[in-house]
């Protein structure tokens, strides 16, 4: 079988050739690129082997592509290298064969030839390789039936698997990130493998690990990645806080929601909306902290009172632990996990204008977001009850847009700021600033103080008096 590419793919593609000619080297172009292609998915990185020096290769192909390819970089420590062209990444490794030992998963490695490095790659449809022939014909060799194997959308290693998943755990972590990706089942013999070699996974580096259960958040459907984390046995070692949402308790005939169950379709359904990896993040968390708050109070029921407080709290820790950037997108997910019930709260508290002004204000730029995972996070099977609650965000929406437009609240802030209060009163920075600051601020969002200097002036000085303070002398 030949390998269909497109025209620019092509160009690319007889550049490398002869390039490998010119070294006298044979060139294939492996794994991802060839699977995307064979299921018309559209592919930016390509992986290029060569029997020989992979980076002498990249270096002749920069040479060839001149001004057109941008610098080039080489890792020489691993005998691999880099190009940017166009809006493609290329990499350039030579033909290995890998052997590991049982506590780590870097393999010791040296030359081998084609065979040898398709038979270290992971699955049959990822082993998949297309020589770069002349006239633009790259025929694709297959020596695990990886075709077959698209064909029947199954993931496949082509060893044995429990070999496979020993020599790397991570693996594991990829057989389910390709099954999400693309909608794929994993074979039995294997998903049975990664159940065996489950525990092999904490040899991996948790970065690791979170960049494949990243791709799984962004896969399509998210829940069908999740789910096999929890049937494979990996989603309670690496993942365990999600894992204690599972399950319902019953007490005196009250029961609630598995809020694990509850949290996956809160993920799809955000999914549905949303490419944002931080904001699924945020569906995945929002009800994190129910197993801790969870309560049973007689003759009501079921609560989790102050999850949202909690779970903000411990959205910091699993960042941490997941290796999770701790910066803004942390933040991010922290805020729409310590608001996400608010919206909510205004319909059943009577929407009041102060209200509104204070989600505006502490919401931000987020707003959308977080009304986006509010009513993602309706998963009722009673119609009725889930078209009440979206006509109810459509009123909440309405009125944040009304009050939006008269105030202009959303990333606002007072028009006094710490450093007006300590040069009108001559004060030093402290706690008394700080409340004085959050008095004028809680003036004009309850509506007591229009949202402009001159008043909000007026404001701080009566503010000042009531403290015992007198405006210095300029």
């Amino acid at each position: 079988m030949r390998l269909e590419v497109t025209t620019a793919e092509r160009e690319l593609f007889e550049v490398v050739r002869k390039a490998a000619q010119a070294l006298h080297q044979d060139a294939f172009v492996v794994g991802g690129f060839v699977r995307d292609r064979l299921l018309n998915i559209p592919c930016k990185d390509l992986d290029f082997v060569t029997v020989g020096d992979g980076p002498a290769l990249a270096e002749k192909v920069s040479e060839l592509l001149g001004s057109q390819a941008s610098e080039l970089t080489i890792f020489r420590n691993f005998g691999t290298a880099m190009i940017r062209f166009k809006d493609m990444e290329l990499e350039f490794v030579g033909a290995r064969k890998e052997s590991y030992s049982t506590n780590s998963r870097k393999p010791s490695v040296e030359q081998g030839s084609l065979g040898d490095d398709q038979l270290r790659r992971d699955f049959t449809i990822n082993a998949m390789a297309a020589e770069l022939g002349a006239d633009g014909v790259y025929t694709i060799i297959d020596p695990f039936n990886g075709l077959s194997d698209l064909e029947k959308r199954r993931i496949v290693t082509p060893l044995d698997p429990h070999q496979t998943f020993s020599d790397d755990p991570l693996r594991m972590m990829r057989a389910i990130r390709f099954a999400s990706q693309l909608s794929f089942d994993i074979d039995p013999v294997t998903l049975s493998a990664i159940r065996d070699m489950a525990d092999r996974i904490h040899i991996v580096s948790m970065e690791r690990v979170s960049y494949e259960l990243n791709k799984i958040i962004l896969s399509p459907i998210p829940s069908e990645g999740f789910l096999l984390l929890d049937t494979s046995g990996l989603l309670n070692l690496i993942f365990p806080e999600l894992d204690a949402m599972k399950g319902v308790d019953q007490q005196e005939g009250y029961g609630h929601k598995d809020n694990f169950y509850h949290t996956l379709q809160v993920l799809d359904n955000v999914s549905e909306a949303s490419y944002n990896l931080w904001l699924r993040w945020s569906a995945i968390m929002h009800d994190i902290a129910k197993p801790a708050t969870k309560k049973f109070e007689p003759g009501h029921g079921w609560t989790f009172h102050g999850h949202e407080v909690v779970g903000a709290h411990m959205v910091a820790k699993l960042f941490r632990r997941l290796k999770l950037p701790m910066d803004e997108k942390m933040k991010y997910v922290q805020k729409l996990v310590r608001l996400h019930l608010r919206p909510i709260a205004l319909v059943q508290d009577g929407i009041t204008d102060s209200a509104i002004r204070r989600l505006l204000f502490d919401a931000g730029d987020d707003l959308d977001d977080l009304m986006t995972l509010c009513k993602a996070d309706i998963t009722s099977k009673n119609p009725d009850k889930v078209a009440r609650y979206l006509r109810n965000y459509e009123m909440v929406i309405q009125r944040l847009k009304d009050v939006e437009a008269q105030d202009h609240l959303r990333n606002w802030q007072p028009p006094i700021t710490g450093q007006m209060i300590m040069d009108t009163f001559g004060l030093p920075p402290g706690r008394l600033v700080g409340d004085i600051k959050t008095a004028i601020r809680e003036a004009i969002l309850d509506g007591q103080l229009p949202n402009e200097f001159s008043q909000a002036y007026q404001f701080l000085l009566e503010e000042g008096r009531r403290h015992g303070l007198s405006p210095v002398e300029s």
